[in-house]
């Protein structure tokens, strides 16, 4: 009950300081993807539809990297690795959640970009016909880009999916898994037979996890994306604002309730789509158990 309670408090909150926001403003706040004005607070100028979307194709881009590796350490330390070296190697995987936001923030930007320019620029030459690397609103060579966000940010989720996945696989009853053996089963075919559809609504509750983990992200996407003055147009080499960085960056506005009020209309926006993305997930894990 009390979570229940800080859960309608927290969003009662931000909808009472949003109203008199929303109130003044003079565009549709779900459509308008334009630049912000919010200088006159007579006629305010905002919308999130711009801000939902580099927010859901970075996190949806570091989640589609992020599974397939975690599922495989996942496996690799459950079912494969050396018992000796199974605590060691979770420990270090675990410690990447341990990195402060704003190390990998500065390392993707500074060590990581540059690494990857060369792909990049391929992928821009060679696929730019595809929208995904057509050429966007940042610069390539600069590393500002979804694609480097992108990638941080399914490093920063990697601990929080292996920990998850490798927690359910784990659970799986060994009874099982000593009939597919005796029954001649090889050791891949008891991970793809047994231990994955037993585990898989675990798997996809941990991916839900690390998404959630994701759309909330702030400094090291603040420090990462460059901020542009025209459209996102859903390339990997477009710039641009999430829900956090967007509020994270104009923090010196909040002396004003009305400029404050645009802002947590945003971060209200966000707070749902959180509520949603756990909704959906929690559906989807109901449905395989059924």
């Amino acid at each position: 009950m009390l979570i229940i309670v800080l859960i309608t408090a927290v969003g009662g909150f931000l909808l009472l300081r949003a109203v008199p926001a929303l109130q003044r403003n003079k565009e549709n706040f779900f459509t308008y993807g334009g630049n912000w004005v919010t200088t006159d607070t007579s006629a305010m100028h905002f919308g999130v539809a711009e801000l939902l979307q580099v927010t859901v194709f970075v996190s949806v881009f570091a989640l589609l990297l992020a599974m397939p590796v975690a599922l495989g350490v996942a496996i690799y330390l459950t079912e494969y690795a050396p018992r000796r070296l199974v605590g060691p190697l979770a420990y270090m995987v675990e410690l990447l959640a341990a990195v402060p936001s704003i190390i990998y923030g500065a390392w993707g930007l500074y060590v990581l970009a540059p690494q990857l320019r060369s792909t990049a620029q391929w992928l821009n030459d060679n696929l730019g016909g595809f929208f995904l690397f057509a050429t966007g609103n940042a610069s390539v060579a600069g590393g500002g880009t979804v694609f480097t966000g992108g990638i941080v940010l399914a490093v920063m989720i990697l601990p929080i999916i292996t920990a998850v996945t490798r927690e359910v696989l784990a659970q799986t009853p060994r009874g099982q898994v000593e009939a597919a053996l005796a029954l001649g089963a090889t050791r891949w075919e008891v991970v793809k037979v047994v231990m994955l559809p037993f585990g898989r609504s675990g798997y996809i509750s941990a991916a839900m996890l690390g998404l959630g983990r994701a759309l909330g992200e702030t400094v090291a996407l603040l420090i990462i994306l460059r901020a542009t003055q025209t459209s996102f147009n859903w390339s990997l080499f477009d710039g641009g604002y999430t829900f956090a960085t967007k509020i994270a960056a104009t923090a010196s506005e909040f002396n004003d309730q009305y400029k404050a009020g645009a802002y947590i209309a945003a971060g209200l926006v966000l707070f749902v789509l959180t509520l949603v993305v756990n909704a959906l997930a929690r559906a989807a894990i109901t449905k395989k158990v059924h």
